[in-house]
């Protein structure tokens, strides 16, 4: 490529040139990529494929030229997605970085964007050779199929600090549908209006483009998405033949989310060696479409050779993508509050006694439980309340934690049941905390 090809596509991907961007902000990684600057590392953005990593990344470079910390000439951003470069490799990319010192006069301490890099054969030596030899602040973003934890950890040697983005947020969600109730307050005030938005965050999700898209186009979008993953960035790059077997256990796992999903039952209803089901499995948590929890357990045999349980990214994908037949909201909701604390940074497992009472969650910060967690819509049914609680209590006893919680469709309150205080919270109070 020449250097005037290279220059049209620098200057429409960049501030310095012809781009704008009128994206909504999403405050809580912008402060993230703020604190990650000052340690003078790597910044690795990564996460599942359409979650909005770009957009990230553009509106973290336009809040420091705002804020006057980098003059717009002393960015670089390149995006290896654009469909106009050809032949990417390792010349190429220097090539690009030599035309940007020449033709734009950047600062010594210049910020390079390497969007979608993994596309480039050798990209690490460029990005250790841009922070240590230069001393540029280097930002990566890739999505998480392609550029694995430790795959890239060695390349980088280290060197490097990890951002996870997730799709919206149900606080972002209602940013991006103009309500800001910032205070306990002005939510209760149009608790209406955020129960409602709910009710749609549960069905589509929470992908950027599918929320601000029209209702008659999401469902299009969300195959288009599921579509990209499966073949991109599963299939594609773990050279897999059997594409409708992985297709057809894609499409079981959002059929069955939030439930334990035994390999040795679920091979033989997808037809696959056990050996294929737990690399497909493995392949699908890589590259960001499905989370496999494990079972708490004082004992790591037991928690290795018992089975997971299988939550989506997304509950839009599920809803518009699996095999349903009906809307089970209580799967939902727990899908939700599982993808809401990966997001939150908790290790995360669920509890099952030998008499099959279950917990949901168990939240786990460096070595005790911090938290129990039920989620059950309806807690009217005393039945189901009586089952959900004494789950809980049984689970307390055998983590000595008692931090009791039931996440519930609509009930808040505080109870004393067996000399145990469980807490009671709305999903929506929950998620906005």
């Amino acid at each position: 490529m020449n250097k005037e090809e290279i220059l049209k596509i620098l200057v429409d991907w960049n501030y310095w040139g012809e781009y704008s961007d009128k994206s909504i902000e999403r405050p809580f990684y912008l402060q993230r990529l703020s604190a990650f600057k000052e340690t003078g590392e790597i910044s690795v953005i990564k996460g599942v494929r359409r979650c909005g990593k770009s957009t990230i990344i553009s509106q973290f470079i336009k809040k420091q030229i705002e804020e006057e910390e980098v003059l717009s000439k002393d960015t670089l951003i390149v995006n290896f997605e654009d469909p106009r470069f050809r032949n990417l490799n390792l010349d190429l990319l220097n090539k690009i970085y030599e035309i940007y010192l020449e033709e734009v006069l950047p600062d010594k301490n210049h910020y390079v964007v390497l969007d979608e890099v993994q596309e480039i054969e050798g990209w690490e030596k460029f990005a250790r050779f841009l922070k240590e030899a230069k001393g540029i602040r280097v930002f990566i973003t890739g999505s998480s199929s392609k550029l694995l934890s430790e795959e890239y950890a060695t390349l980088l040697s280290g060197r490097h600090i990890d951002l996870d983005i997730f799709p919206l947020s149900f606080g972002e969600f209602l940013i991006f549908k103009n309500l800001f109730p910032q205070t306990q307050l002005e939510r209760i005030k149009q608790r209406h209006k955020i129960k409602n938005l709910l009710k749609e965050y549960i069905k589509y999700g929470g992908f950027p483009r599918v929320v601000l898209t029209k209702e008659s186009e999401k469902k299009l979008i969300l195959e288009g998405y599921f579509r990209d993953i499966l073949l991109k960035d599963v299939q594609k790059r773990f050279k897999i033949r059997e594409t409708a077997k992985l297709e057809n256990l894609a499409k079981y796992y959002l059929t069955n989310i939030s439930t334990i999903q035994p390999h040795n039952q679920v091979k033989k209803i997808v037809n696959l060696s056990l050996d294929s089901m737990e690399r497909f499995s493995y392949y699908f948590s890589i590259a960001g479409l499905f989370y496999f929890i494990p079972k708490f357990s004082y004992s790591h045999k037991e928690q290795i050779l018992n089975p997971k349980k299988v939550y989506a990214v997304d509950t839009g994908l599920r809803n518009m993508v699996s095999f349903r037949f009906s809307q089970d909201l209580g799967k939902l909701a727990e899908n939700l509050v599982l993808v809401e604390l990966k997001r939150r940074g908790y290790e995360i497992f669920y509890w099952k006694s030998p008499k099959q009472k279950e917990v949901d969650f168990v939240i786990k910060k460096e070595i005790k439980p911090e938290q129990l967690i039920q989620v059950c819509v309806n807690v009217d049914d005393e039945k189901t309340k009586k089952r959900e609680t004494r789950a809980l209590i049984e689970c307390s006893d055998y983590t000595k934690c008692d931090n009791l919680l039931i996440i519930t469709e609509d009930y808040g309150f505080e109870e004393e049941i067996n000399d145990r205080k469980i807490k009671f919270i709305p999903l929506w109070k929950w998620l906005l905390e």
